[in-house]
């Protein structure tokens, strides 16, 4: 059984300055929908710390996510075979 952080892939965004943040919907009253979005600037540095937590350090910013290796690996192979024509 998965524990919970597993289950719930808990993620932070920091960024650095509010001129980096081009959107930002708290409570989309329509959808009901949340919705973040901006600017990492160049990418200085992506990590994997403990084997549990991506890390993508940008200029602007920095964006964490619990996650492991293996569940990264599982999301991204069958992606990858779809777009050159393999099989899943």
């Amino acid at each position: 059984m998965m524990n919970k952080r597993t289950e719930e892939h808990s993620f932070s965004i920091e960024i650095k300055s509010e001129q980096f943040v081009r959107r930002m919907s708290f409570l989309d009253k329509e959808n009901g929908k949340v919705f973040f979005e901006g600017f990492l600037g160049e990418i200085k540095n992506i990590a994997m710390v403990e084997g549990v937590m991506l890390e993508i350090e940008g200029k602007n910013g920095v964006f964490k996510m619990d996650i492991t290796e293996q569940e990264m690996e599982k999301g991204i192979i069958p992606k990858k075979a779809n777009e050159q024509g393999g099989e899943q």
